[in-house]
């Protein structure tokens, strides 16, 4: 199944949506207007997400495709100063818009990367206890991009590390991106499998969804 680039996406995270630098100063329209750009944040019950994925202090929490950065923020007051937060976006104006609310906000223990999901990760091997994607994978070609993508995913986990993605179920509303872009939970688990990863956990958000992921033969999984 071919998932073709979104137009109407959240964040400049893989590279086909073509936002300019001035996006993510919060200068264009979106459905959430701050300072870091448009954002799937208030999409979701975000307290309900990290509740369930246990976000614990000390962990490491990447978020790949962070946009704004609001998740990223989020996870840094869960994982505490003896955790870290790695937040990656392409988008050069994000990421400069994420550095400054993380010095206002004085988050030590967060790093805002400009990184490039279609290409190396710039994260050591084995650093992450989460990797997270929200409302990105709508927005990749993953016929074309998806294998490496979920590879470098591998790459940066730690053998008990787990992955979160949250998407919009396939079903027509009245925000976030087109039916035909979006990714039904069932596709989401066979295509995360076919890259191993097994599902651990499904979490119905409403309108959207989480799927929990552990690595196929990894401590974490019951296989």
């Amino acid at each position: 199944m071919e998932q073709k680039n979104s137009r109407n996406c959240f964040g400049d995270f893989s590279g086909n949506c073509r936002e300019n630098h001035e996006r993510c100063r919060g200068k264009s329209e979106g459905s959430e207007r701050h300072p870091g750009g448009k954002s799937s944040f208030h999409m979701h019950d975000v307290p309900r997400i990290f509740r369930e994925m246990g976000l614990r202090k000390g962990e490491v929490f990447v978020d790949l495709g962070c946009g704004p950065g609001d998740y990223a923020l989020y996870a840094s007051e869960m994982v505490g100063e003896k955790g870290a937060v790695y937040a990656l976006d392409r988008s050069e104006g994000c990421i400069e818009a994420l550095r400054e609310r993380v010095e206002k906000g004085e988050r030590k223990n967060l790093r805002a990367i400009r990184g490039d999901l279609k290409k190396n990760l710039p994260l050591e091997r084995g650093i992450a206890d989460w990797a997270f994607l929200s409302t990105v994978l709508h927005g990749m070609d993953l016929s074309e991009n998806g294998d490496f993508l979920f590879r470098e995913i591998r790459r940066i986990l730690a053998p008990s590390g787990r992955l979160a993605i949250v998407e919009c179920k396939k079903e027509r509303t009245s925000f976030g991106p087109p039916e035909h872009l979006r990714l039904a939970p069932e596709f989401l688990e066979d295509y995360c499998l076919a890259r191993g990863f097994q599902k651990q956990k499904y979490l119905d958000l409403g309108p959207t969804y989480m799927i929990e992921f552990t690595q196929k033969g990894g401590p974490s999984s019951s296989a």
